[in-house]
């Protein structure tokens, strides 16, 4: 059987390795969002997602996340009439990034605030540790 606190810290662990790629990914993608094509009608960027999945983490007896997917969003890219662009094409159409600032930063808070609460379960459960080390010793 495996100690709790243990147990709450690999899980937190696995948590805070989840949503520190989620935010490396929403960085990418947000400086990424006014890029266009090498060339004229070529796609531009294409904004990245994260998908995760509940693993049976067997030595703690409990689902932990893990990232499942990395893919690229389907959705079309925008559209902008801008002639003087190198990236446009005959008809003076430019291809843009299909990334929303808005979403990608809400997305960032989410996985922000994610990755703050298993840094305290961490903190809280290497306290409890010292705490338990602490009693032993009187």
């Amino acid at each position: 059987m495996i100690d709790p606190l243990l147990a709450a810290s690999r899980l937190a662990s696995a948590g805070l390795e989840a949503q520190s790629l989620r935010i490396r990914v929403v960085s990418e993608n947000l400086a990424n969002a006014q890029s266009t094509g090498d060339a004229p009608g070529a796609d531009p960027y294409a904004r990245k997602t994260v998908t995760f999945k509940a693993e049976l983490d067997r030595a703690v007896g409990a689902a932990s996340v893990r990232v499942r997917d990395i893919d690229t969003d389907r959705t079309p890219f925008r559209v902008e009439y801008d002639p003087s662009n190198p990236a446009a094409d005959q008809s003076g159409n430019v291809k843009l990034p299909n990334v929303n600032a808005l979403i990608e930063m809400a997305d960032m808070r989410e996985a922000n605030r994610s990755y703050e609460a298993n840094l305290q379960v961490i903190k809280q459960a290497r306290a409890m540790v010292a705490s338990v080390i602490d009693l032993l010793r009187t």
